[in-house]
């Protein structure tokens, strides 16, 4: 049944999420928009009190639990953003502004940037080991908890591999190419050269 909900609530994401930037940009109800996208963390609430009460009623906990853990924490840490980028995408196609700036790519500012999505990894994953070990503390020892533990790994292996990416980008900046004018120049210095 929980994996059946998650699901549910993915899918109920991206349909309120159409709905809403449809509504605001074709129809031009803003507020319509705001409470349509407002409804976004109800889906979360319903995905966490369906999880509590299936392990109330006995349920021993699995894979499922966990799942759900992980999938609520990535919702709160990057829902917002995935909603506000794919706002500025619609405001463009739909709305007439400005193409978005796309993220930086190189330098500095994409490891600041790569930086700024280990935090809100951190984010995530620290809103789903509270939750799994919520989830532990109520099962307590009457069930077997390994798979919550499990998955407590699960979400720090992935803050861990978002650090990671963004370390990289910091110890190892990636450079920008140089202006294809300037590798002309060369070009033709070299050729000028070689006449000689």
């Amino acid at each position: 049944m929980i994996v059946w909900l998650i699901a549910a609530c993915e899918i109920g994401f991206w349909v309120l999420l159409a709905l809403g930037l449809a509504v605001r940009y074709l129809l031009k109800w803003r507020r319509t928009s705001v409470v349509l996208l407002l409804c976004e963390p109800v889906l979360e609430l319903v995905l966490f009190a369906a999880t509590a009460v299936d392990l109330r009623n006995g349920a021993e906990p699995g894979w499922e639990h966990g799942l759900a853990a992980l999938y609520i924490g990535y919702t709160v840490a990057f829902g917002h953003y995935t909603i506000r980028w794919l706002d500025g995408h619609a405001a463009h196609r739909l709305g007439g502004a400005p193409p978005p700036p796309k993220p930086p790519r190189y330098g500095r500012a994409r490891a600041r940037h790569e930086a700024r999505l280990w935090l809100r990894a951190v984010y995530g994953g620290a809103v789903a080991l509270a939750l799994l070990q919520l989830a532990v503390w109520y099962v307590g020892d009457s069930g077997d908890v390994s798979s919550l533990r499990t998955f407590q790994w699960v979400a720090l292996r992935t803050v861990g591999i978002y650090g990671l990416i963004a370390l990289s980008y910091t110890v190892w900046p990636r450079k920008a190419p140089a202006a294809a004018g300037a590798e002309g120049a060369v070009t033709g210095k070299e050729r000028e050269g070689a006449g000689r």
